[in-house]
This record gives C-alpha cells, structure tokens and sequence, in this order.
C-alpha cells in the first residue's frame, strides 16, 4: 500500500506539469485563435493571407514536429527558451490555429444581416462582434472547442519527447525501475478524470446557451 501511495505522489507531481501545459496553452490559444480568425476574415488581403498561411502551415504538419522544431531548431537561430516555454510555444500556435478555423467557420454562419442591421444602428465594429456577434459565435463553436480542448488534454503527452517530467515521462519512469505497469494505469485514469471533467463542464455550457437557440 505504501509502494502504491508512493507511485501515486510522483505521479500527482507530474500532472501539475501536464496541467498547467493545458491551463497556459487554453488561456492563450482561444483569445489568439479567435484574432487569427478575425484576422482570415478581414479585407485587407495582406492580413488575410498571412492568416491562411499560418493556419495552413500549423495544421498542415504535426505536432510533434513543431515542438521538435521550437526546442532544438530555434537553439541554433540563438532562440533560446527553457523547456516550459518552448513547449507552451508550440502548444499555443498548433492550438491557435485550429481554433481559429472553428471560430471562423462560428463567424461564417451568423447571417450577414446582423452585421448591417448593427452598423444601422450605429454600432461599431467592436460593439457588433462584443454584442451581437460573439455570443452567437459561442454558441456554435461550443462543441468543435470542445473536443478540441479534450485533444489537447491527450496531446500533452507529446512533451514527453522534450524530456519534462509530465505525467506519462513519470509513469515510463516507475515502470522501467519497478517492471510495474500499474503507473500506466494510474496514467491512464488521470487522462480519463480530466477528460470526464471538460466533457461535463462543456456540456453545462452546451445546455446553457443552448436555452437562446429560440
């Protein structure tokens, strides 16, 4: 019981570090995913353009490869960032980019109506997407956010690759000094509570601003 009390502690400590990689990475990639996706709508085709480029470049090439790219191409440019903030530099431009073609697609689909209806009525552009706009966005983008938000949840296991003492880097550890495979079990419930939890919150929300489909 003590052995299995001990597995655990360790793994909590490397969890904090998975958590807060999905914390930072939640926190900047929505606000930035949703500019970017502003930014693929606007007319002046320079910024649009740029946008299409980055979100193509960012979802066209995996994961795994940008973090490789930030944590040891970067270096040899003189860019050089501590292991947490090379892997939340990957993470938050990968996740970006995906939100912001959700939250473009959630742009999209508002009528172009509400759009001239708001400037009728005197409203500014920042006023309009405050007021009007946005909260219907976030109705529409709730479920595709979602299950991206629970990707991101399993994609943090890829820091593995950087050497940082995660949750799953914690649990191959014990498991190749004690022959044990429990530490990836114990792994694999904290992926599946944490899933658990942004499955229910999202579906409170999901029910929540689904009252003003009418």
């Amino acid at each position: 019981m003590a052995h299995l009390s001990d597995t655990v502690w360790q793994m909590l400590e490397g969890s904090t570090v998975t958590f807060e990689i999905f914390c930072v990475t939640l926190v900047l990639a929505l606000p930035l995913g949703v500019l970017a996706s502003l930014g693929r709508l606007s007319a002046f085709r320079p910024v649009s353009l740029l946008m299409e480029l980055y979100v193509w470049l960012m979802r066209g090439t995996p994961l795994m490869l940008q973090l490789l790219f930030v944590y040891f191409a970067l270096p040899m440019v003189g860019i050089r960032l501590p292991d947490m903030a090379a892997a939340l530099l990957a993470f938050t431009l990968n996740y970006a980019a995906y939100f912001a073609e959700i939250f473009r697609a959630g742009l999209e689909a508002v009528p172009k109506g509400q759009y001239e209806a708001a400037k009728t009525l005197g409203m500014s552009y920042p006023q309009t997407m405050r007021r009007i706009i946005l909260p219907q966005v976030i109705r529409i983008v709730l479920p595709p956010v979602s299950n991206e938000t629970i990707n991101l949840v399993k994609d943090t296991s890829l820091i593995y690759i950087l050497a940082m003492n995660d949750l799953l880097r914690v649990a191959r550890t014990i498991v190749q000094r004690e022959f044990d495979m429990t530490p990836f079990l114990i792994a694999g419930l904290f992926y599946l509570a944490m899933t658990f939890v942004l499955t229910w919150m999202f579906k409170r929300l999901e029910a929540h601003y689904g009252k003003y489909d009418n």
